[in-house]
């Protein structure tokens, strides 16, 4: 296992301005704030960096950007997230040009392939950078796919795939994928994409956490890793019942798009935390309306953050 990519890497939100475009200077100040809050790693294009919103030119100036300010201090990951293997070819050699440390590519979404077609998939991206490739298991974005355990814990003894980002939300499927990894030699770093059960996660195996929630937060979250990695459970059951008792700003927003809802509560708290310009979301989607930002702000507020 490549063990650069263990611990807490945040997926990075991509701030925009009131305007529509890219706020490289909120990048360069959310960097910076994650880093200092002890995050190990940064994913960059990620659900929560809005990516599949973005072209191509607007990946590239945020994976630039991100690399440029970063200079080495983490590791950062990239996902190349496409409907076909050729675009996530071209999406990976793309990211690792502009400097990327490892590739993280879903299974192609729309295209309808087999498992035989997804382990093809992945070598043909593994094959077409020389980074670690980390394949990104989320369903909920991918029709209801589901990468299978041994597909996964078979490409990794291959050594096509470095890890797992597991965004599945099956966590009886993650146990399994742990202990097939633990008996085939841990090829794979298994990182989870669980904000609320990391200490869970944790204890059963998990080398990593990817928290979207880490964008408002990454000091607890590091906090969190410290203790699990020390030992101290029951310190880490209580830094994620804190992270618990913040997130509820999350379901506190009603009546808006999956897509709105979780990033747009982040980018609200960010806001009012001053890390980043606006709560500007990517086009077409709004930002919170303020019934719906004063729920969030309100859950902050009484727990102390804000």
């Amino acid at each position: 296992m490549d063990t650069r990519f263990t611990g807490v890497i945040p997926p990075v939100v991509t701030p925009f301005t009131v305007q529509g475009e890219i706020d490289l200077e909120s990048l360069d100040k959310l960097i910076d704030v994650l880093i200092e809050g002890g995050v190990t790693g940064l994913f960059s294009m990620g659900s929560t960096s809005e990516v599949a919103y973005l072209t191509d030119a607007q990946r590239d100036v945020v994976v630039g950007r991100t690399v440029e300010r970063v200079a080495g201090r983490v590791p950062v990951l990239v996902g190349a997230i496409d409907t076909t293997a050729g675009r996530v070819v071209e999406q990976a050699r793309r990211a690792a040009a502009l400097g990327a440390d490892a590739i993280v590519s879903t299974c192609p979404f729309y295209a309808l392939n087999s498992e035989a077609e997804y382990a093809a998939h992945f070598r043909a991206v593994a094959a077409s950078v020389d980074l670690p490739l980390f394949a990104y298991d989320v369903p909920v974005r991918l029709g209801g796919k589901k990468l299978s355990r041994d597909l996964l814990v078979g490409l990794g003894s291959e050594g096509v795939l470095a890890g797992v980002k597991d965004s599945s939300g099956d966590d009886v499927a993650f146990r399994r994928l742990v202990m097939a990894n633990e008996d085939a030699g841990h090829p794979l770093a298994l990182l989870t994409g669980h904000e609320l059960v990391v200490d869970g996660m944790l204890l059963l195996g998990a080398d990593g956490v990817v928290p979207g929630y880490g964008n408002v937060e990454p000091r607890a979250y590091r906090d969190l890793w410290d203790a699990a990695v020390a030992g101290d459970w029951a310190r880490a059951r209580r830094i994620q019942d804190e992270i618990a008792r913040n997130f509820e700003c999350v379901f506190a927003v009603t009546g808006r798009s999956g897509d709105a809802t979780g990033v747009g509560a982040f980018k609200t708290a960010m806001a009012a935390l001053g890390t980043i310009a606006t709560a500007t979301m990517a086009f077409p989607v709004e930002p919170l309306e303020p019934a719906n930002a004063q729920a969030v702000l309100a859950v902050l507020r009484k727990n102390g953050l804000l």
